[in-house]
């Protein structure tokens, strides 16, 4: 971690919608007037689209699965470069993985390729977004180079919903496809993405109340006002409980480091709870210059 140029981190897995947060920061980060560098976790495949598939049929021929989830299949160690850079100095490098036709329009390259490495200047901070960014294993430990690690974790079948929907929608797939893609990527899930859940300081669970037995048949995603949110602090010293819950209508707490609001009350939620975290980074980041 780094008192003058802080890292924040945000986790969770494909279509589990750590966009949703991305794009609350950016607002605080345009009211707070906070210059932000963004760097995705896609940027770190260590394969491109053509390059995996092949890897994918070289492992499964040898009986193993491989997929995007799996440490192997990224590089985490140019990650944890990019980090601890940034906290010494300020600076890094970062490169963009095009997924789409629409993509392919705006960067001029085919999807399923990388843009080229590029420097970002010095910023504020350092907002990483993507399935790594709290991974430990036996070769790196990007989970301590950052200043604020939050995990976003709907309950699976949820998490299943919100990936077949996106995944169809936005890149053509088919929901027999998604479907392979998700069972491939259990094991890798349980292993490489689940335990950096136990590293965040938040994490926020979104919890349907509405039947999504099987989720490979649902028609629609359950909206935020069919859900819940479960927000979990690993350190709830110095969280003003009392004042989150008068802000947030119809939430309580149901341990001690957790709170239960409204679904819909996301956006609300970690506007209260982000802005002065954020404002605490910045005003260490000044003490410390």
């Amino acid at each position: 971690m780094s008192q003058k140029h802080p890292i924040v981190s945000i986790t969770g897995s494909s279509g589990a919608g750590t966009t949703t947060v991305k794009d609350t920061f950016t607002k605080i980060f345009a009211r707070e007037k906070v210059k932000a560098a963004f760097i995705e976790g896609d940027a770190f495949h260590r394969y491109d689209r053509t390059g995996m598939k092949a890897k994918v049929a070289e492992e499964k021929a040898k009986g193993n699965e491989f997929t995007h989830f799996h440490a192997d299949a990224n590089e985490l160690e140019t990650l944890e470069g990019i980090f601890e850079e940034y906290g010494c100095q300020g600076t890094g490098r970062t490169r963009h993985y095009i997924h789409d036709e629409a993509e392919r329009a705006f960067h001029g390259q085919e999807p399923g390729t990388f843009t080229p490495w590029k420097d970002f200047g010095e910023t504020d901070l350092l907002f990483y977004e993507g399935l790594h960014g709290c991974a430990v294993t036996d070769k790196v430990n990007v989970a301590q180079h950052c200043d604020l690690k939050i995990g976003v974790v709907p309950v699976i079948n949820l998490e299943w919903i919100q990936k077949i929907h996106r995944d169809r929608a936005t890149r053509g797939y088919s929901t027999e496809a998604v479907t392979d893609t998700i069972l491939r990527r259990m094991p890798d899930y349980v292993h490489y993405i689940c335990p950096q859940f136990s590293q965040t300081d938040i994490n926020f669970q979104r919890v349907p109340i509405v039947d999504t037995s099987n989720p490979f048949i649902a028609r629609w995603i359950p909206t935020p006002a069919e859900s819940i949110l479960v927000i979990r602090f690993s350190n709830p010293r110095g969280i003003d409980f009392p004042y989150l819950l008068s802000m947030i209508h119809n939430s309580y707490m149901s341990r001690a480091n957790s709170i239960v609001c409204p679904g819909d009350k996301l956006d609300l939620a970690m506007q209260l709870i982000f802005t002065p975290l954020i404002h605490k980074l910045i005003e260490r980041k000044i003490r410390a210059s």
